[in-house]
């Protein structure tokens, strides 16, 4: 049996079923694509994942039995470039089902759509019973998001992720019509992307000896070497999978700290005069690193040199943004640098704070004058912005609100409400528990725009984020758990025209989330279970942050 469109994650803005028959129609061995101008990717998509889990071989074709793919001027004027109508409910006489979007985007997410209605069953990779009926609802759904910028953030610094599993989380942020992949390469325990003309940086940086095994106060350690790097090869393959998936790439490089992976490799990019460099290696603890950037010309260059190569592997038509971190970079070894503090003195700056906005403020130009847009963590309002830069509000709202006040665009992401690495629930089972505790429900009710904010204010609201910093998820399935079923309110946040958070019918998504649990178990997605970890989840013993209801700082 099909699944009826009040079964859809994330909520459509509109559902209608047809009021004259309530029952269904197949598609089967007869059924074709009818793929218009601009929506050949949307065809060969449904072809590949849809007529894989169906069987169905979805040839080329018009006529009656055809799933038409269309752009419309209409669907545009009317729903946005993103908007889409489908239409299975017999309106179009010629047709079985009809997508039209504003744009290919538009009607990639009203295929997503025709996935969910087909039943968990169209998630899978291949079909688990033969010739059964592929059922859809006699329905016709308008729809469009809310936000332009509705992004997961993965960090593969702390662990690696390997590239099969980066395409895979691709493929489940275009499942919940979530369009920007954050990917945070560079951090002080592992250099993740392969630049040529400075191959330490994966040759060295790429690994570290051992990992600290969960929070950093725990006196476990994992021995097991860890590392990993994509090759140029592998990033333009992700990039270009995201761009089949209307997902855009935005790449982060942290400048100026958490660097000392690059340190390791390159010593010479530290403050050398007050600490030894070249006995750095890749860190393998948890935690804000003292060891950040020299400000020398030297490195203005390396990272510039670093940047060039990363601008040519993430093309402006599909990631225009560049996010270089600037956050968390303590000052102690600029204090203690006659270097450094030369260099603020040669530079007319009024102290160390004014020294790292001189790094954000260099790049931000550098980046503007090759046509991409600066994005960074909040911190980097510290000292002013060029115009074209964006926020990532991740320290609560406060970010977030000074720099729409101020005019810059910005994305919203809180640790409070959307790291996803915070725990789940309050009880001792959750495994390597971090931060605070965030439910499904807190996460369904996540507001990302502040009410404090003008119209014209909140029109510099891009969009919102969830964050996955990943210190204590070793591999994909501590991932999975962790992100999973969360994303999925996450995702209705995002994308659906929601009332405020306190009016929203949390029961009501709930058993809409009985029907998702079953197209993530098709996915293969390790997630929490209503009722709590399952065994094998959990990790007793393994120290968590906070233990006495401090608050979190991993």
């Amino acid at each position: 049996m099909a699944m009826t469109s009040a079964d859809l994650i994330p909520a459509p803005r509109s559902s209608e079923c047809r009021a004259d028959s309530p029952g269904y129609f197949s598609l089967d061995e007869r059924t074709s694509l009818d793929a218009g101008p601009g929506t050949g990717g949307v065809a060969r998509w449904l072809r590949a994942a849809v007529g894989a889990a169906t069987g169905l071989p979805l040839p080329d074709g018009a006529g009656p039995h055809a799933v038409r793919l269309r752009i419309s001027a209409d669907v545009e004027r009317e729903l946005g470039p993103e908007g889409y109508r489908l239409s299975t409910d017999g309106s179009v006489a010629d047709v079985a089902v009809l997508i039209e979007g504003g744009s290919a985007a538009g009607v990639f997410w009203g295929a997503q759509t025709l996935r969910q209605l087909l039943g968990p069953e169209a998630f899978r990779r291949a079909p688990v019973m033969a010739g059964r009926d592929w059922d859809l609802p006699l329905v016709t759904v308008e729809d469009a998001p809310r936000f332009p910028w509705r992004g997961l953030m993965l960090d593969v610094s702390r662990h690696f992720t390997p590239k099969d599993g980066v395409l895979r989380y691709l493929d489940l942020l275009a499942a919940h019509k979530l369009n920007v992949f954050h990917f945070h390469l560079t951090d002080d325990q592992g250099w993740r992307i392969e630049i040529k003309r400075f191959p330490r940086l994966t040759e060295v940086g790429a690994w570290r000896s051992r990992t600290k095994y969960g929070h950093r106060a725990s006196e476990l350690w994992d021995e097991e070497p860890h590392g990993g790097y994509y090759t140029q090869d592998d990033i333009r393959e992700i990039v270009a999978y995201a761009a089949e998936r209307h997902i855009s790439v935005v790449p982060e490089i942290d400048i100026p700290g958490h660097s000392q992976a690059a340190i390791a490799a390159y010593p010479e990019l530290g403050n050398t005069d007050v600490i030894d460099t070249t006995r750095l290696s890749v860190w393998d603890t948890w935690g804000v690193n003292p060891n950040v950037l020299a400000p020398t010309d030297n490195t203005l260059r390396f990272y510039e040199g670093v940047l060039e190569e990363v601008l040519e592997l993430f093309p402006a038509a599909t990631s225009p943004f560049v996010h270089i971190g600037g956050d968390e970079c303590p000052k102690d070894q600029w204090k203690a640098s006659p270097a450094a503090q030369a260099r603020i003195k040669e530079l007319g700056l009024a102290d160390e704070d004014a020294l790292q906005s001189w790094f954000i403020r260099h790049f931000d130009r550098w980046l503007a004058d090759r046509g991409r847009r600066l994005i960074g963590w909040d911190e980097i309002l510290e000292g002013g912005l060029a115009p074209g830069a964006a926020v990532s509000s991740w320290r609560g709202y406060a970010g977030g609100i000074e720099a729409a006040r101020a005019g810059h665009d910005v994305v919203m992401c809180p640790e409070q409400q959307v790291y996803l690495d915070h725990r789940q629930a309050a009880g001792s089972d959750e495994p390597m528990p971090i931060g605070y505790v965030r439910t499904l429900e807190d996460v369904y009710r996540f507001e990302p725009v502040p009410p404090q904010l003008t119209e014209a204010e909140a029109a510099h609201v891009l969009g919102t984020q969830a964050n996955v910093w990943t210190e204590v998820m070793r591999d994909q399935a501590r991932v999975d758990y962790q992100v999973f079923p969360r994303l999925a309110a996450f995702a209705e946040v995002a994308w659906s025209a929601l009332p405020e958070p306190e009016e929203r019918d949390f029961a009501a998504f709930e058993r809409r989330m009985e029907a998702h649990y079953g197209r993530l178990d098709a996915l293969g997605v390790a997630f929490r279970p209503p009722g709590g970890p399952l065994p094998w989840q959990k990790r007793p013993g393994v120290i968590g942050r906070p233990i006495d209801g401090s608050p979190p700082n991993v």
